[in-house]
This record gives structure tokens, sequence and C-alpha cells, in this order.
């Protein structure tokens, strides 16, 4: 009698211990699964709602730039394009001597020093004697007057007119923009100026163009501008003997204002070749030294040896 109420008692333990250790690991496992579903799905909405809103600030965009009577500027193979390459200096000089023979009598470079094209396109004497041809407003001297005097390396390139009233009345009320940054502050930047200085053409039929206003396909807001055509054949002479044609005309001096706008460029290039050979060669020297270091310690297998009771 005791043993079978033992077997009995013992048959009623072990179904309830089982029950419960296996209920319980299926019950955590359907948890898990929900969970697991959830984060799925949430994950899921976020990354649709993260598409959605993509495509419509890219759509806003290209409405934005979007212009029927706009012809958009094609790409070309500049020397400056591409990590290993710099700027073409030769043709950086000849884009200033466009600069200083035909733009400068509209078009000002208020953000750039004479110091600035020291070892760029000129030397520092040539500088000093572009610099001395222009008559700076200088002052007050001990009497409290201002004086003019010849200009210095420190001195930035002066502009062609006194005020902005006086640009706009000289040029049919339109505002010669300074050209100091003007690659950065156009859409394509020294595709769309090259293309502008290259594109002017009669306007097509429909169009209205204006007194004192020239058609170029390339200038947004209808096409119509006031700065008439300036590039030509032969309208300047390089003093290095190069042809001035009208696209070298306009290639030399859309890299000089490309360098105007971003003057450490050649620099910031140089940087990131020195950075990216100097990290390369710590990265590889840790991978070497982690591969040494731990090379013992991943190979090593462990064993447990049970001590026998005595």
């Amino acid at each position: 009698m005791a043993a079978s109420l033992s077997r009995v008692c013992k048959s009623s333990l072990l179904k309830t211990n089982y029950g419960t250790l296996f209920n319980q690991p299926v019950h955590n496992f359907s948890t898990a699964n929900q969970w697991s579903r959830g984060r799925k799905m949430l994950l899921t909405c976020l990354g649709v709602t993260a598409g959605g809103i993509s495509a419509l600030i890219y759509a806003l965009d290209s409405s934005v730039k979007a212009s029927g009577l706009v012809a958009h500027a094609p790409t070309y193979k500049w020397d400056f394009y591409g990590i290993f390459s710099s700027f073409d200096h030769q043709s950086m000089r000849r884009g200033w001597e466009v600069y200083k023979n035909v733009c400068s009598a509209c078009h000002s470079l208020q953000y750039v020093a004479y110091r600035h094209l020291v070892g760029a396109t000129h030397t520092e004497k040539e500088a000093k004697e572009l610099a001395a041809e222009v008559q700076v407003q200088d002052g007050p001297d001990e009497t409290g007057a201002m004086f003019m005097r010849a200009g210095k390396l420190s001195d930035y390139v002066p502009s062609p007119y006194p005020n902005e009233e006086t640009a706009r009345a000289a040029n049919n009320g339109a505002y010669p923009p300074d050209l100091s940054y003007i690659v950065n502050g156009r859409h394509n930047g020294e595709n769309y100026v090259f293309s502008l200085l290259t594109g002017y053409c009669e306007p097509p039929a429909g169009i209205q163009i204006r007194e004192g206003q020239y058609f170029n396909p390339y200038f947004p807001g209808g096409g119509a501008l006031g700065m008439a055509q300036v590039i030509y054949d032969e309208v300047v002479e390089f003093e290095d003997g190069t042809p001035a044609t009208a696209s070298q005309i306009a290639k030399d001096v859309t890299t000089f204002l490309t360098w105007t706008s971003n003057c450490e460029h050649d620099d910031r290039k140089r940087l990131t070749i020195k950075g990216v050979a100097v990290f390369g060669t710590l990265i590889s020297i840790l991978a070497y030294a982690k591969r040494q270091k731990w090379t013992i310690i991943k190979s090593t297998k462990i064993l447990y040896t049970p001590r026998r009771k005595q």
C-alpha cells in the first residue's frame, strides 16, 4: 500500500513539474514572437515613411528647379575634376587677364585681395605691380583729411562703381553681381558660368526681349538679361601666346572664378590625400597588431574536466 501511494505521488509530482517547465517556455516564445512581429511592422512603417518624405523632398526640389524656358548647362570635363586633379594655374592667370581687361568694367571682386594672387596666378613682385596700378583712398592723415595712395598687397580689388545706385544707373537698372563667389552662388557652378558666357543667341519666336536686354537660354527667368555678350574671338591677347578663341577665353575666366570661389581647393585635396594615406597605414598596422595579439586567445581551446570526488 505504501509503495503504491509513493508511486502515485511521484507520478503526480513529475507531471506537475514537467507541465510547468514545458508550458513556461512556450508562453515566453509566443511573447517573443509577437514582439518580433511588432518590431518588424514598426521598422517597415518607418522605412515607408522615410521613403515617402525623401520622394516628396526630391519632387519639390525638382519642381523648383524645373523651368521650360531655361536650358540646363551640360557638364564639361574640367581640369580640376577628379581626386588627384588640381587647378590649371596657367589658365587661372589667363582668366585674371580676362577679368582685368573685360569683366572689371562692370563686375567687382571685392573679396579677393592682391595678396591672394601670390603663388596662385602671379609672383609676389607681379602682384605688387598689379596693386600699385590702382589708387586706393586711405586716411585720415595728420590733418584729418583722406588721401589717395598706390595700392598694396593687402588691398582688395577695387569695384568699378562707388555704390549700387551708380552701378544700376550705368547698366539700365541691372546690377552687375560681384564675381568673388559667383560659381558657388549658382546651380551647377562652373558649367553654368561657361554656358552663360558662350550661350548668347537670337531669341526664338514668341519671346519678346525689351530694349537693352539680350537673350541667353541659360539665364533663369525667361532668358532675358541686361549683360551683353562680351566674349568674342580675339577680344583679349594673352601674354603667353595662347590663341584667344571665345571658348578658350570663357574657359580661362571660368577657371579663375572657380578658384576665387574655392581658394582652398588644392590644399583641401592635398590634405585629403595625406589623411587617407596616414589613416590607411595606421588602420593596417592596428589590424595586424590586433590579429597578432588575439590569435592565441581565439585559437585556444578550453576544456573543463570535473574534479573527482575523493
